[in-house]
């Protein structure tokens, strides 16, 4: 895979931008008792990527972007659930962008939250070796949907500002 070198920077620069909001995510007090409720902020420049890259160069900067959220916050062990979450969601929401306009990313954004969570939930099942942690499952969906309608509009919102130019 050959990449312009204007492309590169582009997907580093954005690489470099979720990676600060993940480690400054990370910072912010849970949210909520259930474990892996987060906003998911870093997930902004995702969909903002699926919509403007192409899937390869995606897929580089989302493998990129857990690997060294892996290595920055020390939490090696993360890398299991971060891995099955982003390669679920970027799957589901590639495959979805076919049918959905970029008017309704936000949408594309939902999806893609439902696919990470369902992604880190059937990792910890199979880490874990037993279903109960799968309880925790409708709280993440429905947190996921909030936190991917949020994601996924603010992305819109950078994509509708940056047309302008």
């Amino acid at each position: 895979m050959k990449i312009k070198t204007k492309r590169l920077t582009e997907l580093a620069l954005l690489t470099a931008a979720a990676l600060i909001v993940f480690i400054i995510e990370l910072r912010l007090p849970d949210l909520s008792p259930v474990p892996g409720v987060k906003l998911g902020l870093a997930n902004i420049f995702t969909v903002y990527a699926i919509y403007r890259f192409k899937c390869s160069e995606v897929l580089l900067m989302v493998l990129t972007r857990v690997f060294l959220g892996a290595v920055f916050s020390s939490n090696f062990s993360a890398l299991i659930y971060s891995l099955a979450g982003a390669s679920l969601c970027l799957a589901g929401m590639l495959l979805i962008k076919k049918i959905i306009p970029q008017d309704y990313i936000w949408l594309c954004s939902i999806f893609g939250a439902v696919m990470h969570n369902t992604g880190q939930t059937a990792a910890a099942v199979i880490v874990m070796g037993t279903l109960s942690v799968a309880a925790y499952y409708p709280v993440l969906v429905i947190s996921g949907c909030i936190a991917g309608a949020f994601t996924g509009f603010t992305a819109g919102f950078v994509i509708k500002r940056l047309d302008r130019k």
